[in-house]
């Protein structure tokens, strides 16, 4: 298969036909690039936590020192369940599945894919089972 080059600056169009090489290319590489950041950061985490000496004297600097780790290991955990979903996201644009709502099976905005590429619901139907959410919650 050919490689499909992106120029710089290329934004998928609606004029052009949904999910095709250019566009699941560029899609590919937000993707991944994506999951190269968080675990980037994920690393700098870590270094940061094996080097910090928590030797404090004061109870309070251990308290906030602990609430500080605690917090970031939290963040560290979500962004690990997103790598989770921009690697299904990428099997799903292996596949060709990706860029089509679960539910109904129609194309996912590309507005929306560009804002959030493991979108794997329409905005309608996101918005469907966030009002089943809400009702089932406030039961």
């Amino acid at each position: 298969m050919a490689k499909v080059t992106i120029e710089d600056g290329y934004r998928p169009s609606e004029d052009e036909p949904f999910m095709n090489e250019r566009q699941r290319e560029y899609f590919r590489r937000k993707l991944l690039s994506w999951k190269s950041e968080i675990l980037r950061e994920a690393q700098d985490t870590l270094s940061a936590l094996q080097s910090e000496n928590e030797n404090h004297p004061d109870l309070a600097d251990r308290a906030s020192s602990e609430t500080d780790r605690s917090i970031e290991l939290r963040a560290r955990d979500r962004q690990r369940k997103l790598t989770s979903k921009i690697d299904a996201a990428l099997a799903r644009l292996e596949d060709g599945s990706y860029g089509f709502c679960e539910e109904t099976g129609e194309p996912i905005s590309l507005k929306r894919l560009d804002a959030r590429p493991i979108a794997t619901l329409s905005l309608e139907a996101q918005e469907r089972h966030e009002r089943r959410e809400r009702v089932y919650r406030d039961d």
